[in-house]
């Protein structure tokens, strides 16, 4: 039942003392109450930003940087741009709201790259290596986490080399790859010792330290931890203290080094003592160390009094990790005081937890381990039955035995009975899918050949002949001879056939866009999105990886341009949105299309039931490609879309 704590840092960063913190910011209040709107006011906002983040005070973080965002744009300080950016991505990242965060870093990057600065660049896709792991979305991590790296050596960004190596082997560990996780641990603590890189150091060393601990290296996990606490002390990282602290106490506990063990706990509450302002996840283990040090102290009431007080904590805000740990020590502690409907109280506990946790990271597996714990409980139940009957008598164990086997025979039977009718009805629903997806086929293809059709006669027939009848109106005005009020219906004529050729163009131009066919699906997404801006209906930020030089099939490139097309489209309809992000990226052979806003948002649970023409085209469109279609959205808080197919 016994977990790892598992504690990580997203990115180093100084911490002031609470003193000099505290007297810096009143004078900078008090400056800021009286400065003048320039990029010296800028530059004061991030200070102010950064002091109250530093302090976890994440709420005035927000509000003074959502400040120095509408001050940048008002001086039209566009070299601020991406800092601003920045900052948003780590207070939302600090609060675990990461769609915000993703946004905002998507944002940041797009500004670094118009305004060529490629450490800027690094930075953001260092940060959104750290949105798409806490996200769960392990593909993406890896896939910028080790892009981040190669840009950071490309760049020779000494400075945060070691931070990137360290990331990666946070990445490794949750995918339980503990090799390759210490691997690239080892290369971040000797790029940090080696660049004099502090921050990005002691994010390695805590890192491998604590895959050495997963291994049940804890003689090596206890020589790192100590090196962490021993640096961190020495520049007063503060959260680096406090971690080393309570992965120092996890150890010390799982080889049962009592002394040290007390010694790190009187540390530690010292250390909360002095810092009441303290995360609360940390918090949260500061009570498991305490509960850990009474253990090994035989004392059990004491034990269990830290861990209840901690358990309300983590229980409230659900916090998972310190959760799973309290429910495991406080069952040991009860069946040291032989309380075993208490052990099975907290068994059940984090029994619910863990399984809720697997089915969110492994949901398409939840049936089988389901279908697997209650096939186990019914062989434990068969097997605990076959103990007592061999306890009455021979005769009966023979008996029941038999009853047993024919039980298990015809549980059996059924299962694989139901097993075959499961298969079949799977071969059944794959051949209907596979039905519904060549209609779609033929649909799709049929209608994109109608339009390319209707697009060509249109252009080429009837603007043809609007071109022609124009020409000819024009020759006929120098023979005729005109009253004024004729000649003004004449030219009003002229305008409207004018009129009548552009909306002509245009119709075509929807119907069939010509970038798309001569240049690509690229060129053509980026002109989609001009056009959008030119009219002022939305602001639309494209971006795109991988494309530029990609060829993609016409088919799949035509399905992809309308999909991007209708969700544009329904935001400028239903969202009521101001700004809208577009990202399109071709990785190995896959595409992923991502289309977000910060419009007013609804409940998802409405499209399974929706009936609209929109939302129906894009599903089919998708199922056609064989894809997956992911909508993210709360009332309030914008619409994210995330499509992900084969090239």
């Amino acid at each position: 039942m016994g977990k790892f704590i598992v504690l990580l840092s997203f990115w180093g960063l100084p911490v002031l003392a609470v003193g000099q913190q505290t007297n810096s910011l009143d004078s900078q209040l008090q400056v800021l109450a009286h400065a003048k709107e320039d990029t010296h006011k800028v530059n004061l906002l991030f200070d102010i930003g950064k002091a109250y983040f530093l302090a976890n005070e994440f709420d005035s973080a927000l509000y003074y940087n959502n400040v120095c965002e509408r001050l940048i744009s008002k001086v039209g300080a566009r070299q601020y741009e991406h800092r601003c950016f920045h900052e948003f991505v780590k207070i939302y990242h600090a609060q675990a709201a990461y769609r915000p965060a993703l946004n905002y870093c998507l944002r940041a990057i797009e500004t670094a790259k118009q305004q060529k600065n490629p450490f800027q660049e690094a930075l953001s896709y260092r940060a959104l290596f750290n949105i798409y792991h806490n996200l769960r979305m392990n593909d993406s991590a890896v896939k910028y986490g080790v892009y981040s790296l190669r840009l950071t050596e490309e760049i020779k960004d000494t400075v945060n080399i070691a931070t990137n190596y360290a990331n990666l082997s946070w990445l490794y560990m949750d995918l339980n790859q503990n090799d390759k996780a210490i691997a690239y641990g080892q290369q971040g603590i000797a790029a940090g010792e080696r660049y004099k890189d502090t921050s990005g150091l002691l994010t390695a060393i805590n890192n491998t330290a604590l895959c050495y601990h997963r291994n049940g290296n804890n003689k090596k996990a206890i020589e790192l931890f100590s090196k962490q606490l021993e640096i961190a002390k020495k520049i007063n990282r503060k959260r680096s203290i406090v971690r080393a602290h309570i992965n120092l106490a996890t150890s010390y506990y799982t080889v049962g080094d009592t002394a040290e063990l007390r010694k790190t706990t009187m540390e530690l509450n010292d250390y909360f003592e002095n810092n009441p302002k303290t995360d609360i996840k940390l918090k949260c283990f500061q009570y498991i160390v305490n509960g850990y040090n009474n253990i090994l102290s035989n004392n059990f009431q004491q034990a269990e009094h830290h861990l209840l007080e901690g358990l309300s904590i983590a229980e409230k805000d659900s916090i998972a990790d310190p959760l799973l740990i309290m429910y495991s020590t406080l069952s040991t502690i009860k069946a040291a005081q032989h309380d075993f409907k208490a052990v099975n109280f907290y068994d059940q506990k984090w029994d619910a937890l863990s399984q809720t946790l697997q089915e969110q990271e492994l949901s398409e597996y939840a049936i089988e381990l389901e279908t697997k714990y209650e096939t186990e409980k019914k062989d434990n139940q068969l097997k605990l039955q076959q103990v007592k009957i061999k306890q009455k008598n021979i005769l009966n164990y023979i008996l029941f035995g038999s009853a047993g086997a024919l039980l298990v025979i015809s549980l059996l039977a059924y299962r694989n009975h139901k097993h075959k009718q499961k298969l079949q009805q799977q071969r059944i629903a794959e051949l209907e899918t596979e039905k519904q997806l060549t209609a779609t086929e033929a649909v799709l293809k049929g209608e994109e050949q109608e339009r390319t059709r209707l697009a060509k006669d249109l252009h080429d027939g009837l603007g043809g002949m609007l071109s022609g009848i124009k020409y000819s109106f024009q020759t006929m005005k120098g023979n005729l001879i005109m009253t004024p009020e004729n000649h003004q219906a004449f030219e009003r004529s002229m305008d409207m056939l004018d009129s009548s050729i552009k909306e002509m163009r245009r119709v075509a131009h929807n119907m069939m866009p010509e970038a798309l066919v001569k240049f690509g699906l690229d060129t053509a997404l980026k002109d989609f999105c001009t056009d959008i801006n030119q009219s002022g209906a939305l602001r639309v930020t494209y971006q795109s990886i991988g494309l530029e030089n990609e060829t993609i099939e016409q088919t799949t490139a035509i399905t992809i341009f309308r999909i991007t097309q209708e969700l544009v489209n329904n935001i400028m309809k239903h969202a009521a949105a101001a700004t809208a992000i577009v990202q399109v990226t071709k990785t190995d052979g896959n595409i992923s299309i991502t289309v977000e806003d910060d419009g007013k948002g609804f409940d998802p649970v409405i499209l399974k039931s929706g009936k609209g023409m929109g939302w129906s085209n894009i599903r089919s469109r998708v199922e056609y490609l064989k894809g997956k279609l992911d909508v993210q959205s709360e009332p309030g808080k914008g619409t994210s879309v995330l499509i992900e197919l084969k090239a």
